[in-house]
C-alpha cells in the first residue's frame, strides 16, 4: 500500500542510501573510538556504578538533598 505512494515521490531513492551511509559512518566512528580510547577511562567508567554504591553515596545524597532544598526555597 505505502509502496505505491513512495514510488510516486521524486528522488525517494536517495533516502535508503543516505540512511545506510549514516549507519555505516556511525559504526566506523564507534569502532575507531573503541580502538583508540584509553583503557584507564574504560576501567574508570566500568567501576563507576560500584563506586556509587560505596559509602561515598551517602555524601552525594546529602549534597543532592541540600541542592533540592535550596532550589525549593528559591521557587517559594
Amino acid at each position: 500500500m505505502f509502496s505505491n505512494y513512495l514510488k510516486t515521490i521524486e528522488g525517494i531513492g536517495i533516502y535508503p542510501l543516505f540512511s545506510l551511509l549514516v549507519f555505516f559512518i556511525f559504526f566506523v566512528i564507534m569502532i575507531v573510538w573503541v580502538v583508540k580510547v584509553d583503557k584507564k577511562y574504560i576501567d574508570k567508567m566500568s567501576n563507576l556504578p560500584l563506586d556509587l554504591q560505596s559509602g561515598n553515596n551517602l555524601t552525594s545524597n546529602k549534597i543532592i538533598n541540600e541542592n533540592y532544598v535550596e532550589d525549593r526555597n528559591e521557587i517559594n
